[in-house]
């Protein structure tokens, strides 16, 4: 798998929170959910995405935009309406005084809003992402984003907003693996975009050598790999690929290596219950002892320490 496969497949969406929302003017809603990641795409009408630090965006009906989170922002009809909803933790609506209003807005299977009409519908998916693996794709994103409707991934949101509505064994899982795929194709938009500041691992995968290597890296990362391994795989010398890879990518290909063996480490930590020498082992590490000592000069905690301060 690639980098950027490698990286998207950590986020997947596990149940999480999608649903479409329908508003007739006016309408406002502050979000403050802290979510990771948000993912808006407009079906009919138009929305403002207003941050709080930046200009307001238009966002047109087949746009999609991404929105990394924790810090809040505002989507709404016009960018000057005060908001008359905030979305809270925990995807809680209530008023700015805080009376809840999910209820009251309930329009159906996985519909909420405060429209008849529905003039203005967007589809809206929240990733709770939990992980270093998922900590370095967020890295990677500015803090919005937006593709235009031209090459936002057209087959997928007609599909999902069709899903959305169905209430059926499985569906779940269903609208989990749509949203996925909605995610993916927008990135991969935005990032092979003209002009796009993508990360260097990112533009390296279309390099016929450091592409090569990332993926050796990515697909075994607990082989014993060594530069000199690596460009023997590759067909080259050490000297040429150690040049290439730090150049493309902005770091050598060891110190690379490290930091993607010890994100899974620290995933592996949270979500699974191996034991230290297990994870050392699935990463590339002899002994747990070596782990313990790369990962705390990474995270400033001791594995242990880092898994009981994430619990699964």
């Amino acid at each position: 798998m690639d980098a950027l496969g490698n990286l998207l497949d950590g986020p997947r969406a596990r149940g999480a929170f999608l649903l479409r929302a329908v508003f007739d003017p006016p309408w406002s809603l502050r979000v403050e959910d802290r979510a990771a990641l948000a993912v808006i795409a407009p079906t009919h009408g138009r929305a403002w995405l207003v941050p709080d630090d930046a200009e307001p965006r238009c966002l047109d009906a087949g746009d999609v935009a991404v929105v990394r989170g924790p810090d809040p922002y505002t989507v709404a009809c016009d960018p000057a309406l005060a908001p008359t909803v905030v979305i809270r933790p925990g995807q809680r609506g209530t008023t700015p005084e805080g009376d809840e209003v999910c209820e009251t807005w309930s329009r159906g299977v996985r519909t909420w809003g405060s429209g008849a009409t529905g003039r203005d519908t967007m589809l809206i998916g929240v990733y709770e992402f939990r992980g270093e693996v998922s900590g370095r794709l967020l890295a990677a994103l500015p803090p919005r984003l937006v593709v235009p409707r031209t090459s936002a991934g057209a087959p997928v949101v007609p599909l999902l907003e069709t899903e959305i509505e169905r209430d059926e064994p499985g569906q779940e899982v269903v609208l989990d693996r749509l949203l996925d795929l909605l995610l993916i194709s927008v990135l991969r938009t935005w990032f092979a975009r003209p002009g796009r500041e993508a990360p260097g691992w990112f533009r390296a995968q279309t390099d016929p050598v450091v592409g090569q290597t990332l993926r050796l890296m990515h697909d075994d990362p607990a082989r014993p790999w060594t530069v000199s391994a690596l460009a023997a795989r590759v067909g080259v010398s050490r000297a040429a690929l150690a040049r290439r890879f730090t150049e493309l990518v902005g770091e050598p290909p060891m110190t690379y290596l490290t930091g993607w063996r010890l994100a899974l480490a620290a995933d592996l930590l949270r979500d699974s219950e191996l034991t230290l020498d297990a994870v050392a082992r699935r990463v590339g590490y002899g002994t747990a002892f070596a782990l313990s000592a790369a990962f705390k000069r990474a995270y400033g905690v001791s594995p242990g320490r880092y898994r009981v301060m994430h619990p699964t």
